[in-house]
């Protein structure tokens, strides 16, 4: 891998058909994606030199794994720091552009995959398969697990793919025949992708998120003018081509003018959803129903009953929101009705998304550690009227200024754990000064069965206690799932005390 330049004039527009033989292709990162990529591309043919920092005992295996199917692979300290010669770089998501190797391929003018692209171009010409896609800064997994119900739901054979947790080669290579894939995608994701034409795609919102992230000017699209910018322009990348359907929310202006400055495939339709009576191309809701005024005939004076709002479980406004953008991706590939409603009927969401822990002495205790940032915990904060809110953690360079405005008429009180609690202090204090806050300051996991009990001491009958952190969870655990099992855990330890005593 570490001969002469070679130049590859079949890469820009390279597919499954192409001579990947005579490509070097170094891949970054082990992880699943990463690890994905380096079986399509071995399957392929090409030449592949895999490369990781971390020399841990996962990477070690899956070193072993590639090894035997041809690979070469280099773990431990530095393996990343200098970009072999190579004729594509295909990154994991999360890897900034300010990273060594991005940087080096982009001064040498190296092309840039993410495994997204990979997958897209391994169908090409004669394996393709219509993809539904989603992003959004809030909802994207929840909108594609809703999708995929729907979708089998119709009896089509698919698969929740992406950024949702099983990367997108992986079911290219599978010996299924899918009809369709339920497709979630990240902004990171999005950054290093190109040519993708999809069916229809999704845009649920837009909000500060991972600004970190595109913090280095590198990182911006050439006419971003700030980090925001830069982060909504790579949400966007998802309406370029698409041929059948561009869904946006209608209450978030900024997804509408996605749609609006995307180049689409001619013909393409913009589709709003909308928890209000929609309009002619929209989905929306009339009194305690879901409905379609854009998938039927009759549009212009008329709507389909595609579900009820009894059928969006948990129920919540944005919960509901998101059932409408899943609901239009189907109806866009022609799934009837019927299994819009059955498919969110049988739908079973992880844990850990405005999930009930227990319920004792008339108040709720209820998990939305999935809720990342504020934007999130806003759409949380939505659903319930008088609130314990239990908050912080890493706050991603984000603000919590308009959710405390929105929102503080709800709070009983607050407490704050994580090193951003501070940020979301200040913010209490700024425009909420009346509301108790309890700080809790142990740098450790223990501090969740402290802020439990704290909430405890706040809650009143009638009062719900939402983990709703609005942040990061990893300055003290090892994920949003981690520090939602730790509440879970907690709030059982205090309600069982409470049911013993």
């Amino acid at each position: 891998m570490d001969g002469g330049v070679a130049v590859i004039d079949w890469l820009p527009a390279a597919t499954r058909l192409s001579p990947w033989p005579q490509a070097r292709v170094v891949v970054a990162g082990l992880a699943a994606s990463g690890y994905a990529a380096a079986d399509g591309l071995l399957e392929l043919g090409a030449q592949v030199l895999v490369l990781d920092d971390a020399d841990s005992p996962a990477n070690a295996e899956k070193a072993a794994i590639l090894e035997v199917l041809g690979a070469q692979v280099r773990l431990g300290p530095g393996s990343t720091a200098t970009l072999p010669d190579a004729d594509l770089l295909v990154v994991s998501p999360g890897w900034t552009p300010r990273a060594p190797l991005i940087a080096q391929a982009r001064r040498r003018g190296v092309p840039v995959w993410g495994e997204v692209e990979l997958a897209w171009r391994m169908m090409q010409p004669d394996r393709v398969v219509s993809w539904l896609a989603v992003t959004g800064t809030n909802g994207k997994t929840t909108t594609v697990n809703m999708l995929e119900s729907m979708l089998t739901a119709a009896g089509l054979t698919t698969s929740a793919v992406g950024n949702v947790g099983r990367p997108i080669v992986e079911a290219i290579l599978d010996e299924v025949s899918y009809d369709v894939l339920a497709v979630e995608l990240s902004s990171f994701q999005l950054h290093a992708t190109h040519s993708l034409a999809l069916h229809s795609a999704a845009v649920l919102n837009l909000q500060p998120d991972h600004l970190e992230w595109y913090a280095d000017p590198a990182s911006w699209d050439s006419q971003a003018p700030d980090a925001m910018a830069a982060y909504a322009a790579d949400k966007a990348r998802i309406y370029q081509r698409v041929t059948h359907s561009c869904v946006y929310n209608v209450a978030d202006e900024a997804t509408l003018h996605m749609v609006e400055d995307a180049e689409v495939t001619e013909g393409a339709r913009a589709i709003g959803f909308t928890l209000g009576i929609p309009a002619i191309g929209q989905l929306g809701v009339v009194d305690d129903l879901l409905v379609d005024r854009a998938f039927v005939a009759q549009r212009r004076d008329s709507a389909m009953e595609i579900g009820k709002l009894s059928d969006v479980v948990p129920y919540a406004p944005h919960n509901v929101e998101n059932a409408l953008a899943a609901a239009a991706l189907a109806r866009s590939f022609g799934v009837p009705a019927t299994a819009v409603r059955d498919g969110l009927r049988t739908l079973e969401l992880g844990d850990h998304r405005i999930q009930t822990i227990a319920e004792h002495g008339g108040i709720r205790w209820v998990d939305d550690s999935k809720a990342t940032n504020p934007h999130a915990a806003a759409s949380s904060l939505r659903a319930f009227d008088s609130i314990v809110w239990i908050a912080g953690g890493q706050a991603k360079g984000t603000s919590f200024d308009e959710l405390v405005r929105d929102y503080g008429d709800k709070l009983r009180g607050a407490v704050l754990l994580g090193v951003d609690r501070g940020v979301i202090a200040e913010a209490l204090a700024r425009h909420a000064p009346q509301i108790p806050v309890t700080v809790i300051d142990s740098p450790d996991t223990g501090a969740m069965a402290q802020a439990v009990t704290a909430a405890r001491a706040l809650a009143r009958q009638g009062d719900v206690v939402l983990l709703a952190p609005g942040c990061a969870s990893k300055d003290m655990f090892t994920g949003y799932d981690a520090r939602g099992a730790a509440f879970a855990e907690a709030v059982r330890a205090i309600t069982g005390a409470d049911e013993r005593g």
